[in-house]
């Protein structure tokens, strides 16, 4: 019984030491690049002009200061009914490395066949590490309309995919 004790203890301790050694980084460090995918829609956002549609957006960015992230973003929206939108935009994104918890703010420009907006928006969402550079990322999010606050503003709910590499 002392043996199997003993072999635990080691391997606890030799595990623990190993995992410290590991991640000398913290995970939202200065100089790390990222790139993320994600879907939206599937009637998870909303707003007034839209029916049943599905989005799909794909974002890069860049750890300017520890926790600290700017992006870029490209999205397009594919409408069942409808015209389908293509949205590009940037923002900038701050993690509470605490939790995993970030806070993002942004801008995009919206293209749609039958007229052209400019939407703020504002996030918050959840970086969930499956290893050491792969998350999860589920997010809400609300876009607001300067063409017609009332029609087309809206609030949603996104998953993702991100990759944080150096």
């Amino acid at each position: 019984m002392k043996k199997i004790l003993l072999t635990t203890l080691c391997a606890l301790m030799f595990s623990v030491a190993s995992q410290a050694q590991s991640q000398d980084r913290l995970p939202f460090a200065k100089d790390k690049f990222y790139t993320s995918a994600s879907l939206s829609g599937f009637d998870l956002n909303w707003n007034k002009s839209q029916s049943w549609h599905a989005d799909v957006a794909a974002k890069c960015g860049y750890l300017f200061e520890d926790d600290w992230m700017i992006t870029a973003n490209v999205d397009y929206d594919w409408h069942k009914q409808g015209d389908n939108v293509l949205m590009a935009g940037a923002g900038i994104r701050y993690y509470i490395e605490q939790n995993g918890l970030f806070l993002g703010a942004g801008a995009n420009y919206l293209h749609n066949p039958q007229f052209d907006d400019f939407m703020p928006t504002v996030q918050l969402g959840y970086a969930y590490f499956l290893n050491r550079t792969v998350t999860i990322e589920p997010e809400l999010y609300y876009n607001l309309s300067l063409k017609d606050h009332t029609q087309y503003s809206g609030f949603g709910f996104r998953i993702g995919i991100g990759i944080y590499f150096e």
